[in-house]
């Protein structure tokens, strides 16, 4: 009996330990999400739902409204979730756009939508935010001409953020921490499913802070191009695949490090080098993880420290 209490503690722990985490988002979760999302426990969805539906240590400290599960009193953000719903939708719409695009670009091996909107949690005015894995150090002519659709896109009111560029020979992220996790398993990809496969295969460490997440909650129909777009996108590459691209590709890299080497400091986020343009100047995984921390200390069950 105490070896089952044990269990169901550690389950029901991991339970509210998700729904905190998501709470730091305003985002409430359904069933399926947090059987998705568990932290550091491995169980399905009809666990999770027999614990939510009789719980024995949770000591009431999370709620539901409609099969959304919250913490505390914040019956507040189950609206919130609701709302954001329709601009989500839309933003979806204009983010296969932005992404068909991007697939067509020289050197460009797979597209992702990552933050907000993989969670269907954006606004209207919210950016579009994708991960981009390109050709091995060409991450910087992928990002210039990434940039050209980027002001395309302002000209119709989308702001599109192709803020994360890493090449195929860097797919295994460095830092290992609940953020970073979080983000991977929940970004969506929409081209490139092979090579999101072997992100895949480099980033088991993920597994530890999330097991069950072993395949995107959200699934989009990947984006397929036509036979005179791969034409035409070989032909690109072929022309800047020599002496010439690889010139091209460190100017642009210097050039840059030029620019943004002000705004890189010891609490920032940011990689800039020949397989990575991650300009994260300010590292908001660490505001998040500490905000965590805090929160948990608020509730009694939750009183192990997140993993970093």
């Amino acid at each position: 009996m105490q070896g089952r209490d044990t269990v169901r503690r550690k389950l029901e722990a991991a339970i509210l330990e998700t729904v905190l985490y998501s709470d730091l988002f305003d985002y409430p979760l359904t069933y399926a999400e947090i059987a998705h999302y568990l932290i550091r426990v491995d169980a399905d969805v009809e666990a999770v739902c027999a614990c939510l539906a009789s719980p024995r240590f949770l000591n009431g400290h999370l709620q539901q409204i409609d099969g959304l599960v919250y913490a505390g009193r914040r019956e507040s953000i189950v609206e919130r979730r609701r709302a954001r719903r329709a601009p989500s939708g839309r933003l979806w719409m204009r983010a296969r756009r932005f992404a068909r695009l991007l697939a067509l670009l020289p050197f460009v091996r797979m597209v992702a939508v990552t933050g907000a909107l993989a969670m269907n949690n954006s606004t209207s005015d919210d950016d579009i935010d994708v991960l981009i894995i390109t050709a091995p150090r060409r991450v910087w002519l992928a990002r210039l001409f990434a940039v050209g659709l980027v002001l395309v896109g302002k000209l119709f009111g989308d702001t599109l953020c192709p803020n994360y560029i890493i090449g195929e020979d860097a797919l295994a992220l460095e830092r290992h921490d609940l953020f970073v996790a979080h983000e991977f398993v929940q970004m969506v990809p929409l081209y490139g499913l092979d090579v999101y496969d072997a992100m895949r295969r480099a980033n088991t460490w993920v597994h530890a802070f999330m097991p069950n997440a072993r395949s995107p909650f959200r699934r989009e129909p990947e984006i397929r191009t036509a036979w005179i777009d791969r034409f035409a996108k070989r032909v690109g590459e072929r022309l800047l695949s020599g002496r010439l691209g690889d010139a091209l590709e460190e100017w642009e890299m210097r050039r840059k490090q030029r620019k943004f080497s002000a705004r890189i400091s010891n609490a920032s986020d940011a990689v800039l080098d020949h397989s990575h343009v991650k300009g994260h100047f300010n590292d908001y995984g660490a505001q998040v993880l500490q905000l965590y921390a805090e929160l948990l200390a608020q509730f009694p069950l939750a009183d192990s420290e997140p993993e970093t």
